[in-house]
């Protein structure tokens, strides 16, 4: 019999729990009936969430309890298959090219499609501009349509179709008609520069270019079309262009002149030619790839993470089941666009037949509670947003608890950077008592979480509850040894079904070792700063390299580089995170040419050329002009070192350097001292 305080580590120190579930909700959770259902078929004698996880991640041969744990998962969750296979993980020494599930034959739609009937599976709002709904039926007839064209227009395994499109219905659409026959999506958000689309889909070749002419953001209608026409001329592989029209508008003349040498199609005009048939779901093997992500760029353009059908299904059920209680019927909300892998996290809520809210827009138009409302009214158990969200709302003084009930959220998600513990506060005073508040860290690496909620444990003021199932998560001091309780880097010791099957163009894997396999011998180093509590909570401090972060979106530096250094009057430059503020703002350190000074007029063309080419998201809080900027000894630019001198932080590697003298030209800056 499980006791629902045993689930608790009980510890002496001072620390505040913010909350616990009820007795009800306790016993009601997916945990404790997959605990029991892992207890009964396997003869154990797991009482509480710590005794899970460390089964979970077991690994000697007379238990191999990690092996069972995802064969059991797959078992719990019911994936459909035409083949599960007796193989669950080979390789397993070797991390890199641990196989998981290397008999196994599935369709990743197949199990996002379930739910056939007249409730609805999608609903969208574009601010407060407009909105509409489709019931899963619709939607499985939306998805045997478009997979009806995609086959007549030769769309098969392994082709690549780039998305460049908002977080809309026509999206999700999109992407389970392609995943049915095996197609490889990667997608953009219309907020990226033209520049930044290219160095993304400019590498994967893709024949397929899905675009939407418009979008909306603060209250205005933001036409794409330019964007689309620049970007296409640098796609040569493309054979078919789909546009989906936001308000259903003709193409422009223009448009069609601009794109009149690849063959146009408009959605709405595909959906009324084809007839409904039942859905084909090609299975594959386990990790056939399903998405092209890409990392931050910061040491050049960014790089092609491919991820496997397979482990992002089989991760994102064990998430939404287990770590979020996600339950059938129920609805979900993440805010975030299709370029972030947040978004691909939300639209697998569908494998748990859950209905999901899908909003297009500025979190803050027509005003800082537009979210709170939509979650309000449609009545969702589980709100996802950015930590800097969440502050932005306590700095305006917003009390949502006066305004609204949230009489069915159970559970608040918050992701991008570390949650502040105040923030935490604010949660359970001002938006709801009763409610998990799950803070979560993973990312596009491993498109799913290292560290997560858990909704049958206690909340702790300032800490992510816990770490993923079946994630062997340690802290590694500067000497590579497993530490708790210590600030140290994030690992994760053991392999896991989500990794990434390779990167793009990376044949001998030599970028995917040189990401996270360098620092630590085949152990996967994430990256992040942290510490494990006595709680078995965890902290996150920031990340331990030099990616950029405001306002919770990672950045690379590389990206900035390229626009900034195209400019004539700057010979080189460096961007570095500051802390700000309980968040990080963008400083960027310019080394002009001879007898250029630093004015308005070049700080502003700068910002303008971030803007339009990268994202709002680059541009600086302030741009500094300085003599000279530190390198190492082979010439690389050194972001660390003058990130932690404008912290005052002791530098412990300038013997590494080959002008360490002029750090001191980045101490004591008067403009970093103001707003």
């Amino acid at each position: 019999m499980l006791l629902r305080k045993a689930f608790y580590y009980l510890s002496s120190d001072e620390a505040t729990c913010l909350w616990e579930p009820s007795k009800e909700r306790f016993e009601s959770s997916n945990l404790v009936r997959f605990i029991k259902y892992i207890n009964n078929k396997y003869s154990l004698n797991l009482s509480n969430y710590e005794e899970l996880y460390n089964w979970s991640i077991s690994t000697n041969t007379n238990d191999n309890g990690c092996e069972k744990f995802w064969s059991s998962l797959w078992d719990f969750c019911q994936i459909k298959a035409e083949i599960k296979g007796e193989s669950i993980l080979q390789n397993a020494d070797d991390f890199i090219n641990a196989q998981w599930f290397s008999q196994a034959r599935l369709n990743f739609a197949e199990n996002l499609l379930r739910k056939k009937n007249n409730e609805t599976a999608l609903y969208f709002r574009a601010e407060n501009i407009f909105s509409r709904n489709i019931s899963f039926q619709e939607l499985q007839i939306q998805v045997s349509k478009l997979q009806q064209f995609l086959v007549e227009i030769g769309i098969t395994a392994n082709d690549r179709i780039a998305l460049f499109v908002p977080n809309s219905i026509e999206a999700v659409v999109f992407l389970l008609a392609a995943a049915s026959l095996g197609a490889i999506c990667s997608f953009c958000s219309p907020d990226f520069g033209v520049q930044g689309v290219i160095d993304r889909f400019g590498q994967i070749e893709p024949i397929l270019f899905i675009y939407t002419d418009k979008c909306v953001y603060n209250g205005k209608v933001i036409d794409s079309q330019d964007k689309v026409s620049e970007i296409i001329k640098n796609l040569p592989s493309l054979k078919n262009i789909i546009c989906i029209s936001y308000f259903n508008e003709k193409i422009s003349l223009n448009m069609q002149r601009n794109i009149q040498n690849y063959s146009l199609h408009v959605y709405p005009e595909i959906i009324e030619l084809y007839k409904e048939k039942e859905l084909i779901f090609k299975q594959l093997p386990f990790n056939h790839p399903l998405y092209i992500m890409y990392s931050s760029g910061t040491t050049g353009i960014p790089k092609c993470i491919v991820h496997g059908a397979g482990g992002t299904l089989l991760q994102h059920l064990k998430e939404h089941i287990l770590h979020c209680d996600f339950k059938a019927n129920e609805k979900i909300f993440y805010y975030s666009t299709c370029g972030w892998m947040m978004w691909q996290w939300l639209v697998s809520a569908l494998a748990s037949e859950c209905s999901l809210l899908l909003y297009d827009g500025s979190p803050f138009s027509p005003d800082s509670q537009v979210l709170l409302k939509y979650i309000d009214e449609e009545k969702a158990q589980f709100f996802g947003t950015s930590a800097k969200y969440i502050d932005s709302l306590k700095k305006s003084h917003c009390q949502p608890n006066t305004i609204y009930e949230f009489k069915t959220l159970k559970t608040i998600g918050s992701t991008g950077s570390p949650l502040q513990a105040e923030s935490f506060d604010y949660v359970y005073e001002s938006i709801k008592k009763d409610i998990c508040l799950s803070s979560l860290s993973g990312g596009t690496d491993i498109i799913s979480c290292f560290v997560l909620g858990n909704p049958i444990g206690k909340v702790y003021r300032g800490e992510i509850q816990t770490r993923g199932l079946g994630m062997k998560v340690e802290v590694f001091n500067e000497n590579g040894e497993s530490v708790v309780q210590q600030k140290g880097e994030m690992v994760c010791s053991f392999p896991f079904p989500s990794q990434p099957i390779y990167f793009w163009n990376d044949p001998e894997k030599i970028k995917y070792k040189a990401s996270y396999f360098e620092r630590f011998k085949n152990i996967w180093h994430h990256g992040d700063w942290i510490e494990i509590t006595q709680h078995n909570g965890i902290i996150i401090y920031g990340r331990s390299d030099a990616t950029l972060n405001p306002g919770g979106v990672r950045i690379g530096t590389a990206e900035i580089y390229r626009q900034v250094e195209q400019f004539e009057e700057v010979l080189e430059c460096i961007a570095v995170d500051q802390n700000w503020k309980n968040d990080n703002r963008i400083i960027l350190f310019l080394r002009l040419r001879e007898s250029v000074t630093l004015t308005e007029k070049l700080i502003t063309d700068i910002k303008s050329a971030l803007r339009k080419n990268c994202s709002p998201r680059h541009v600086p809080a302030k741009i500094i002009a300085i003599p000279d900027i530190p390198k190492t000894k082979s010439g690389k630019i050194v972001e660390i070192a003058v990130r932690n001198t404008i912290h005052n932080i002791e530098i412990k590697n300038k013997e590494s350097m080959a002008n360490p003298e002029c750090l001191a030209f980045f101490k004591n800056i008067i403009e970093l001292n103001m707003d």
